[in-house]
């Protein structure tokens, strides 16, 4: 198997996680009255934030945002490379080292504080990019 079969493993899986993560945790509605109304307490109170009135439900919401449009950006970032890694691999390997880092550790945070199925996800993007790595040099 190739690094660039790796790297689009690894961008297939980034993309789907980001599509599953706006579906299921930005744009879904809970249903449970206890979900609810800590969603509603945290709409509620408006506080000053240099110079800007937020909520802390525009923090959660903002950032699960950006989580998406960072692993879009990744995703497609991951399936770049791909084609990168046959002309320079020296080139890709760190790049491709750091992601596989950073999914490895975030596959640790997200199943401790949230739960099991995108902690799962990123540890197979870390397997995909960490095969990809330990490939390059034979590209």
């Amino acid at each position: 198997m190739t690094p660039t079969l790796f790297l689009r493993i690894a961008s297939v899986l980034t993309v789907l996680h980001s599509v599953l993560h706006t579906i299921g945790g930005v744009l879904s509605k809970p249903k449970d009255p206890e979900q609810i109304a800590v969603i509603e307490t945290m709409k509620s109170h408006t506080f000053n934030v240099m110079g800007s009135m937020r909520t802390f439900w525009d923090f959660f919401f903002g950032y699960g945002l950006g989580v998406t449009v960072t692993l879009l950006i990744q995703g497609i970032l991951f399936w770049m490379l791909g084609s990168l890694v046959k002309t320079s691999p020296a080139a890709v390997k760190p790049i491709v080292g750091l992601f596989a880092i950073n999914f490895a550790v975030m596959s640790v945070i997200v199943s401790k504080y949230f739960f099991i199925a995108p902690g799962v996800t990123e540890a197979l993007i870390t397997v995909s990019l960490a095969a990809a790595y330990f490939t390059a040099a034979s590209a």
